[in-house]
């Protein structure tokens, strides 16, 4: 039974950027709703194209029978867009059973800038804050910032050697 008219109805979901899910994982989650799964999942595929090849979270709302795809970008997908590498074939990859190495090097400004977008959805008092919590980020994903470790620029932020401006 569809839900009641003008009733939203919210649906979060990872997914691969730039490519059409399979129907059959799309359906057991719009079906009930009374959409084709294929059409969502070439709105989602339109809408993610930016982050091709990435994994990232998009956010579905229905109402009345009418969905609009919204893209939540994740900080590791960010830090993943900004590092630039070229999108990855998973099919070839997983025939080959390729490990992704993520050994490229960010500015600390594409840092700041990330640590901004990732701003209302960060538990971080300040954009220092912010910034740390990014370049964590960047020390799990295993990329440099301004040349040296991640830990190595959260050290000189906490000893106030590398002045982060307040928004």
């Amino acid at each position: 039974m569809p839900p009641k008219p003008a009733e939203a109805k919210i649906i979060i979901m990872k997914t691969v950027g730039g490519e059409v899910g399979a129907a059959s994982a799309l359906a057991p989650k719009v079906g009930p709703l009374g959409l084709s799964p294929k059409k969502i999942g070439e709105d989602i595929c339109k809408a993610t194209g930016e982050f091709k090849g990435i994994k990232c979270t998009v956010k579905l709302t229905v109402i009345n029978r009418v969905a609009t795809v919204e893209l939540v970008p994740s900080s590791s997908a960010l830090v993943l867009k900004a590092l630039g590498e070229p999108p990855r074939d998973r099919k070839k990859d997983k025939a080959n059973e390729v490990v992704a190495v993520h050994d490229g090097d960010l500015t600390l400004d594409a840092v700041i800038d990330i640590a901004r977008t990732m701003r209302p959805r960060s538990l971080a008092r300040t954009l220092a804050g912010g910034v740390k919590e990014i370049l964590g980020t960047c020390f799990s994903i295993g990329c440099t910032v301004n040349g040296a470790h991640p830990s190595e620029i959260t050290r000189q932020i906490n000893d106030e050697e590398l002045v982060i401006p307040d928004e």
